[in-house]
């Protein structure tokens, strides 16, 4: 395992396998940040032989640098690459029930590069165990074509390229067709978006033309000041960074493709005119971040949510912090002013606390379906996890190595301030790498142009803090460095899941490296856990947290009362006709014992007593023989395990016994154990090939 604790100690840079001569010395020319004095006009931590270190990045196989001129940009009033305002299908008043292919805008929607696709571990992702409770049956449906979609969206699934349904695809789109309030937590990258979108554009494609409001031809032209009217969508969409909204309105985009039902998406940062002009063209579909959908429901011309039936909460757990609540009222509560009294709720999470739960009960219908994929909070086994020490001091060269050591593919770098973004940024820019970033201080525009350039590679190394963790899904994102991990104030061991879940979507492999040392504590124990859960390598640094004979105990903050009421429904309902049996068995025992137990007693006050008032104990306790015994609190194993059902799935319980029982396996460590570790010169010709 590298360790960057001794300064001795040669970087992954200098190594034979991984480098030359010219890599060593392009690689002691940066990252030297301890102990030399900054160089005149170069950023402290970048050594002096820049041009170097710009070649070997060359030769390494990475693109040159490039600049973003933001001052041009803030300049600009007409920036017309805003994401709110892409492409869309236009509806026109003379066709029929389907619309027309368009060409241009099909290629543009679904056969570009930047379409993410399922992966060769697919099956793998789908092989979790699925937990649903529901009072009604839900039966999975592996098949698009048996889930009884509209003919348009089977279609538009096709050209997405979506083969088969994820394991949350396949429980929650039934339950959603069959008109239920829904709740569902799955790991990162297992296609939640597609969970709610599929089904309800499916349901509403049938019925737009007789649930949606008037909306002018924008076909043909589009004036606001004659043709703007009121949007009223069907669907609200909400979820917590703009870059998410704007991701699922991409989703939205290619599912509404040749219906009547038109997409929207409302974000903070970008001009609030644009859109609120797409808004006055008509709006079935709207996705929003919270700050700009509560200024847009404050103009009750622009935006009404009368007509809401469907209300889906993406990423639902980050939704609920505490600087979200009050607004996060408003909006649900603006929701039920709708007309139709059949308003469907929806949730979806990658984790599930306690406020989540609060909010479940408060607004999701008593006959809810609850759906996990695998266990609350756990990530998945297609992602590749290694833990580095790296020293505080050595943290900037131990970046510049890995990327230098790795071939050049789309990675995301975490860091946990503003502040480091912007150090790590120049850092690595300077060093010949090409970098960009994100995170809140900056402009939308900004942050718009960073994510594009990142997408099409123009920059595929992106920094950034824990903003875009949250159902962030870039197309061939192989490498998640986690620079900084997450301590608890910046979301500990649930922000470490969303942010690795960045890599590995839908079946894809990845590699997910994280930088340890002694700040780091605080997260060890629980980041052992994963390691263990997702047969991951511990390094020999975080032994000493490993749980005695690897017997894992999550603290998932379970709620029982959130699911005192048991369904009825497929093996919960077995089990709960099996628990009333064995409490009826139980009643009559004890009955039957408390009978003999009184007969006694009367025997005994006959003896002692005359005969009369013997007769009258004898009465008195015959009245008092009725069986009356309580409920037990838990009275077989199913009923136990289903009023737990939030913890640990059996994928964590299978593996309770100790490691040395297993099958004996490499113990190489992380990258040093994975088929996607460096190899020395020359590397096998399909050694590459993954990462192109």
């Amino acid at each position: 395992m590298e360790s960057y604790d001794d300064p001795e100690v040669a970087s992954a840079a200098d190594a034979p396998e991984v480098g030359d001569s010219a890599a060593a010395e392009a690689a002691s020319a940066v990252g030297s940040d301890v102990g030399e004095p900054p160089v005149a006009g170069v950023l402290s931590g970048v050594g002096p032989n820049a041009e170097a270190a710009h070649q070997i990045a060359r030769d390494k196989g990475w693109t040159d640098p490039v600049p973003f001129e933001y001052a041009e940009l803030a300049n600009s009033k007409d920036h017309l690459e805003w994401a709110g305002v892409a492409a869309r299908y236009e509806w026109k008043g003379e066709y029929g029930d389907i619309g027309p292919r368009v060409p241009e805008l099909e290629e543009q929607l679904f056969s570009g590069d930047l379409i993410a696709r399922a992966g060769a571990k697919l099956d793998a992702l789908n092989g979790y165990k699925v937990k649903v409770e529901s009072a009604s049956e839900i039966e999975s449906v592996t098949e698009w074509v048996n889930l009884g979609l509209h003919p348009v969206m089977l279609e538009n699934v096709r050209l997405c390229g979506y083969e088969h349904p994820t394991a949350v695809q396949s429980y929650a789109i039934p339950a959603v067709l069959a008109n239920l309030d829904v709740i569902a937590v799955a790991q990162t990258g297992s296609g939640k978006t597609g969970a709610f979108l599929i089904p309800i554009l499916s349901k509403l494609m049938g019925k737009a033309r007789k649930l949606a409001a008037p909306r002018p031809n924008t076909a043909e032209r589009f004036n606001p000041r004659e043709d703007a009217v009121r949007a009223e969508p069907l669907v609200l969409i909400v979820c917590p960074t703009r870059e998410l909204a704007t991701q699922i309105f991409d989703e939205a985009r290619r599912l509404c493709y040749r219906s009547m039902l038109r997409p929207c998406v409302a974000y903070g940062g970008a001009p609030s005119r644009q859109q609120r002009e797409e808004l006055q063209k008509g709006c079935d579909i709207l996705i929003a971040t919270p700050g700009r959908l509560l200024d847009f429901m404050a103009q009750t011309h622009v935006l009404s949510l009368r007509r809401v039936r469907y209300t889906v909460i993406d990423e639902a757990d980050e939704m609920l912090e505490s600087d979200w609540e009050e607004e996060f009222k408003k909006i649900m509560s603006g929701g039920d002013v709708n007309e139709d009294a059949d308003h469907r709720y929806m949730m979806f999470s990658a984790t599930f606390n306690k406020e989540f739960r609060k909010l479940a009960k408060q607004y999701l219908n008593e006959n809810h379906v609850r759906l996990r994929v695998g266990r609350a909070g756990s990530s998945h086994h297609n992602v590749v996890q290694d833990i580095i020490w790296a020293d505080q001091p050595k943290k900037m060269r131990a970046l510049y190595d890995l990327l230098i050591s790795m071939p050049p593919v789309r990675t995301l770098i975490f860091v946990n301030s503003k502040e480091q973004v912007d150090f790590v940024d120049d850092y690595l820019f300077n060093s010949g790498m090409p970098t960009t970033s994100i995170h809140g201080g900056r402009t939308q525009r900004e942050r718009e142009d960073a994510m594009r350039a990142f997408r099409t590679a123009k920059c595929p190394i992106m920094v950034a803090t824990g903003v875009s963790a949250r159902g962030l899904d870039v197309v061939n994102v192989l490498h998640v460095i986690n620079y900084d991990l997450p301590s608890a104030i910046h979301g500990g061991i649930t922000e470490y899941v969303h942010r690795i879940g960045r890599t590995a979507r839908i079946g894809n492999e990845g590699i997910a490296t994280s930088f340890y040392n002694d700040r780091d504590e605080g997260i060890a124990e629980d980041l052992v856990k994963i390691l263990i859960e997702c047969d991951q390598a511990i390094p020999e640094f975080l032994q000493q947290y490993r749980p005695e004979g690897d017997v894992l105990e999550f603290d998932d903050d379970s709620d029982k009362e959130f699911f005192d009421n048991q369904s009825n429904a497929g093996a919960e309902a077995e089990a709960d006709h099996e628990s009333s049996n064995a409490d009826a068995e139980s009643a009559a025992a004890e009955a039957e014992a408390d009978h003999e137990s009184s007969n006694a007693d009367a025997e005994s006050a006959a003896a002692q007593a005359e005969a009369e008032e013997s007769d009258k104990v004898v009465a008195d306790d015959a009245e008092d023989d009725k069986p009356a015994v309580p409920r037990p609190t838990i009275t077989s194993e199913e009923e136990e395990e289903a009023s737990t059902w939030w913890g640990p799935t059996t994928i964590v319980t299978e593996r309770k016994k100790p490691r040395e029982e297993a099958k004996p396996k490499d113990t190489k460590a992380g990258l040093a154990g994975s088929h996607w570790a460096p190899k020395p010169k020359p590397a096998p010709k399909d050694d590459d090939a993954f990462w192109q």
